[in-house]
């Protein structure tokens, strides 16, 4: 059993209070990607919130991206999942699937568990640069968390993901788990989605896709 508390125990143990910081828009500074080809497939590596925790299977935000794209998605999110995690299991996805592009959603379970900052940012330049060694790659912020949240106030990007894109030159998709667990009508509990949250996750980011020329 791990000494660390998962997303839901934080949950429980942060369930009264109040968040005061301002949400964060959708935006990218890095240049377009390459147009995927038709049967480019699209692999989504995360955590809780790319697993579509709160939610059902088929209303988690890889398979609503697969319909709004027409791209085949593999979820290949795992509730509870940090940085370390998601790079080591990131070789053997990309050997089974070979993606034309990888979405990197990860990194909550780090902050919430008070993994050491230098650690979680140089985790994910190893699982940017993996990735990218043979595919295109999108990094996904996620919210730095505030302890005794609660379901009024706006949820703001970590820093670390535009450092990460800063430093790696990887396209950033930011404010998009931001925008949607600042609202408690798109949330399950105070920091996972719900089947509309997901829906409006996937909305956003499909539409980032395309402005950024990832996807047709």
């Amino acid at each position: 059993m791990t000494p660390y508390p998962t997303r839901r125990q934080w949950l429980l143990a942060s369930s009264a209070a109040a968040i005061l910081l301002s949400s964060a828009c959708s935006r990218s500074a890095k240049p377009k990607g390459q147009t995927l080809a038709k049967e480019a497939t699209l692999l989504c590596l995360g955590d809780s919130l790319t697993f579509g925790y709160g939610a059902t299977p088929d209303t988690s935000y890889p398979q609503r991206l697969e319909q709004l794209t027409g791209h085949v998605t593999q979820n290949a999110g795992v509730n509870g999942d940090t940085t370390d995690g998601a790079l080591a299991r990131l070789p053997g996805l990309l050997q089974a699937n070979t993606p034309g592009l990888v979405l990197v959603s990860i990194g909550g379970n780090d902050f919430l568990r008070g993994l050491p900052l230098d650690r979680t940012k140089a985790t994910l330049e190893q699982i940017v640069q993996t990735a990218g060694a043979n595919t295109q790659v999108v990094l996904i912020a996620q919210p730095k968390p505030v302890l005794l949240a609660a379901a009024t106030g706006s949820l703001k990007d970590h820093e670390v993901y535009a450092e990460v894109a800063s430093d790696t030159g990887v396209a950033l998709f930011a404010g998009g788990w931001s925008h949607v667990l600042s609202r408690a009508e798109l949330r399950s509990d105070q920091i996972h989605a719900n089947s509309e949250g997901y829906k409006v996750f996937a909305e956003r980011l499909a539409a980032w896709l395309r402005e950024m020329k990832f996807v047709a």
